[in-house]
Formats: C-alpha cells, sequence, structure tokens
C-alpha cells in the first residue's frame, strides 16, 4: 500500500526475491505526497545515501536533489521494478482472513498473504484547533497547500512552525516578496547547516552519532549547536532544551538550514510566540497581537493510519505503527509498516535499508506458508 517511496522500494524488494507483488495507492501518479510539497524543495538528505536499492540516483542531478528531479526518479524506479501499480484505489480496512489478510478497498475486496503498508509518514495534514480559528478573516492554510510566493507578495505573512518546512517557507516568502514575515516558534528547535563545515552533511553525521547512547548524543548535539550556529536569542530563538537524540524520539528532526538563518539575522524574519488565539483579523500569539493577511500553518501531519488498521492493535496512543519492519507484530503476522521511522541518519536511507531486509522476510514467510499448505 502507497507508491512512495517506501512501498515502491519494498514491493521491488518483494519481487526481486521471487514474490508476486502489487502496488496499491489512493493517487493518481506514484510519488504523490512529493508532487504536494512547495516548489523550492530539494532532498535535506544527499543523493548518494537517498537511493532506493538497486537503482542509484543520477550523478547530474547534483548532490541535493530537486523536488522534480526526485518526482522523476520515482517514475523511472517504478518502470524499473517490473511491479504491477494499481493507482486510484484507496484500501479503506483491513482485517484478518484464513489465507492472511483481505483488503477493503474502493475497487472491491482483495486478499494477500502479507500486506507492506507504506502510505506515508506525511498523510494528513494536521491543523490545530485554536480558539477563534473558524472566524479569522485573513487567509489560514495548511503548509502542504503552499506552492510558492507568488500568491504572498506583498502581504503580511505568519508562518507557524519551526520545522523545516515551516522555516523554508519563510525565507521562500521574504526572497518572493511578502511585506512582512513573521514566524511563530513555541519550542526552540535544533538547528544543523545543511552544507557543515568541510562539506559534511547533517545526515553524515547522523549515521556516525546514531549508534551512539542519547547522554552522548544529545549533549554532543548541542554543542555542535552553539559552536556552529552560535546564540540566536537575539533574534528571538532560545537555545534548545533537549539535544537531537531526544526530539527524534518525539518525531522532530532538527531544522536543516536552507537561507532560514540569514533571512533571519537581516531582521526580514520575526520571532514570534507560540499562536494562542485568533480574533477575527487579529492573530494572537501571547502577548503579541499581529494584523496577518495570511497564516501557513506547517504545524505537521498525522499518518491516518486508525480507520485502516486502528482495530488490530498495531498503533500507539500517537496513531503510528508500535512496529516497523522487517518485524511484524505478534498480534498480526504477516503486516508490516515501512517508512514512518524519521532517524537522524535519514528517512530515504532507512526505507533503502528497511526494504531490503524486509525482501528476505517475505520471501520466508512466503516460503512457510507454501510448507504449511504441503503439509496439511
Amino acid at each position: 500500500m502507497g507508491a512512495g517511496p517506501a512501498g515502491l522500494a519494498s514491493a521491488g524488494e518483494a519481487h526481486r526475491n521471487g514474490l508476486r507483488a502489487q502496488v496499491l495507492d489512493a493517487a493518481e501518479a506514484v510519488g504523490a505526497s512529493w508532487r504536494g510539497h512547495y516548489d523550492r524543495l530539494r532532498l535535506h538528505t544527499t543523493r548518494g545515501l537517498s537511493a532506493l536499492p538497486g537503482v542509484p540516483i543520477p550523478e547530474r542531478l547534483g548532490r541535493w536533489v530537486a523536488r522534480d528531479d526526485f518526482i522523476a526518479y520515482l517514475e523511472h524506479y517504478a518502470r524499473k521494478i517490473g511491479v504491477p501499480i494499481r493507482l486510484g484505489v484507496r484500501v479503506e480496512r483491513i482485517e484478518a482472513a484464513a489465507s492472511g489478510w483481505r483488503l477493503i478497498t474502493s475497487a472491491g475486496e482483495l486478499e494477500a498473504g502479507q500486506v507492506v503498508i507504506a502510505t506515508g509518514h506525511n498523510h494528513t495534514p494536521r491543523l490545530p484547533d485554536w480558539p477563534g480559528k473558524a472566524a479569522f478573516t485573513g487567509e489560514l492554510i495548511h503548509s502542504s497547500a503552499y506552492r510558492n510566493p507568488a500568491p504572498f507578495s506583498g502581504r503580511d505573512v505568519l508562518v507557524v512552525g519551526a520545522g523545516n518546512s515551516g522555516a523554508e517557507i519563510a525565507a521562500d516568502l521574504v526572497e518572493g516578496g511578502a511585506h512582512r514575515v513573521w514566524i511563530s516558534i513555541r519550542t526552540p528547535p535544533n538547528i544543523v547547516k545543511r552544507d557543515g563545515p568541510g562539506g559534511i552533511a547533517p545526515q553524515q553525521l547522523g549515521i556516525l552519532m546514531r549508534p551512539l547512547p542519547l547522554k552522548i548524543v544529545d549533549p554532543l548535539s548541542l554543542l555542535v549547536q552553539k559552536l556552529v550556529i552560535g546564540d540566536l536569542f537575539r533574534y528571538g530563538i532560545a537555545a534548545p532544551a533537549a539535544g537531537v537524540a531526544t526530539r527524534v524520539l518525539d518525531g522532530h528532526i532538527p531544522l536543516i538550514d536552507v537561507g532560514f538563518l540569514a533571512q533571519l539575522k537581516a531582521g526580514r524574519i520575526e520571532v514570534v510566540p507560540g499562536i494562542t488565539g485568533f480574533e477575527g483579523s487579529t492573530v494572537i500569539c501571547g502577548e503579541r497581537r499581529l494584523k496577518a493577511n495570511a497564516v501557513i500553518a506547517a504545524t505537521g501531519y498525522s499518518q491516518g493510519l486508525e480507520p485502516m488498521v486502528g482495530h488490530l492493535g498495531v498503533l500507539d496512543a500517537n496513531g503510528r505503527p508500535s512496529y516497523h519492519a522487517p518485524q511484524s507484530s505478534p498480534q498480526a503476522p504477516g503486516l508490516f509498516f515501512v517508512g514512518y521511522s524519521n532517524p537522524i541518519s535519514g528517512n530515504l536511507r532507512e526505507i533503502a535499508h528497511d526494504a531490503r531486509a524486509l525482501g528476505r522476510v517475505l520471501a520466508m514467510g512466503a516460503a512457510r506458508t507454501q510448507d504449511s499448505v504441503r503439509v496439511s
């Protein structure tokens, strides 16, 4: 389920291990979530560490691959793996069946011995229920609806959230001619430079640090931020209270700077507190009252898995998978989740690693099923 990087990689590895596989996706094209990202997006992980199994990303696309180039790569990958892809088919519910699993879809029911769910870490836009939100007279959109700064030229815009999307959109608005840009920050982010000292990428540091215990990674990451980024208190951003490892466990990866800090230090982006409510045309941010023409909420996503598998006991309290491929839960053997972790070593690298291991696990699962059929 899912024709994004995780679904395509998993299907390709299942096929490579001798299994019959097919991909289902509700969208009308592969890589649908990538097509919905803002225009200026580039991968925050390096080209060499972002490829899916068996198909390298062409060197000509550069170190930081552009959104449209990555979409073209996914289309190429989908053709190369030789697996049928059924687009426009939405899986509504998954139930246990005698032969494995029954999928209730918009195109009817299907059965499969094993199912891989890879519908995406960023699936359903999440918009907080701020007091007075419904009566706000300005424009309010989730960051998933933002494409480029053209519609916001000459306007006063508040961006909510200091993750990668929020910071990059704020910089994009400034460069695109917005009159005034604020960014609402509730929790000070961990910040790293995309092009670090000596050309070392944050992902490469993440790979080195990932095996280390949290008690080492957290203080080390805070020290690196202090030395490389410096003190941002005078610009409205306090030092983070927690290090990278702790924040990643909570689902928050570091803010990778690709222009945000330069605009912040130049005074073109102003930091304000978290939103506490709306009053007509006014946005209330703590003690600040802003007359914003538009609010762009980079407030994250939920995985949207509850309707499909919430009844199976495989999700945690936050609606995220309680286990990840290549393992399956004891209460749901043969049901796997890929692409729902976002480690400091890079999501795409993790997907490729998990897909390779999962291909072998799926082949062993199919072999055990065939053996049991022969014995019975």
